[in-house]
């Protein structure tokens, strides 16, 4: 009991994300500390060279030993895939759902039946809290339950056909991508204590780098705020960082 007490604490991570987006939001504030090493070496002679490079093929090494270095990118890639689909397909369920609300307000029976029957009565307040599970029940219900006659009686309506075409293509898309996710989850090595514990001491080391960076630049706002761990990570899982390619960093303004 006491053992096992012991294991889950030393398994505990110190930082917000999964894994793998803590070591790709580490990795791109590494690389956006290298782009600016000349001014952060001037203010900071420790970080000159080889510490920036060591720290980056520490962050990488992480990824082959302990995620997989293939696997990685693959989990990386498909979660980016997921994640845009999800932005995506929740703009046309909007679109969708406003126009089926107006077009048939004066029968409102026949509206919450339509809302009912194509899922968004039990699941859209789900989805649009970014609930994965939720949409992926709401797009089956939809595509299920999307008759040639009712397609017919909501495009008279209205809405462009595109629209519901479009919303059952993502309905597919959308499980073939979770359906890889979860095959590349289910493949990737069993974490162990040391292996957290190695993450826990990157993302110490990288946070530290970005508080002291992000003070140095504290003149410059872009930068400054380039170099905030929180708001990386933000940027990754809304799909606006590739996995693999930091955003450009822009040139350093310390004045």
């Amino acid at each position: 009991m006491a053992t096992d007490i012991i294991n889950e604490i030393s398994k505990k991570r110190i930082y917000t994300g999964s894994d793998v987006n803590m070591l790709t939001a580490t990795s791109t504030l590494v690389e956006l500390a290298i782009a600016q090493k000349t001014f952060l070496i001037s203010k900071r002679p420790i970080w000159a060279d080889p510490f920036l490079p060591n720290l980056k093929t520490r962050i990488n090494s992480a990824f082959s030993i302990h995620l997989g270095i293939d696997n990685a990118l693959q989990m990386r890639e498909a979660t980016q895939t997921i994640y845009k689909l999800q932005a995506d397909t929740l703009i046309l369920l909007a679109e969708f759902k406003i126009q089926v609300e107006e077009d048939f307000k004066k029968d409102k029976k026949q509206k919450e039946e339509i809302l009912t029957q194509l899922g968004f009565t039990s699941y859209y307040k789900q989805v649009q809290n970014n609930n994965q599970e939720a949409l992926v029940n709401l797009l089956y219900q939809f595509t299920k339950n999307m008759s040639a006659k009712l397609k017919t009686e909501i495009i008279t309506a209205g809405t462009v056909e595109t629209t519901i075409d479009d919303i059952i293509a993502k309905a597919q898309t959308l499980k073939d991508s979770s359906i890889t996710q979860e095959t590349l989850k289910s493949s990737r090595p069993e974490l162990t204590q040391e292996t957290v514990k190695e993450f826990n001491q990157i993302y110490s080391q990288v946070i530290s780098l970005a508080k002291i960076a992000a003070k140095f630049f504290k003149s410059n706002k872009t930068l400054k705020a380039q170099f905030s761990y929180s708001k990386t990570l933000k940027a990754i899982t809304s799909g606006k960082i590739n996995p693999e390619t930091p955003e450009s960093p822009s040139s350093p303004n310390p004045q």
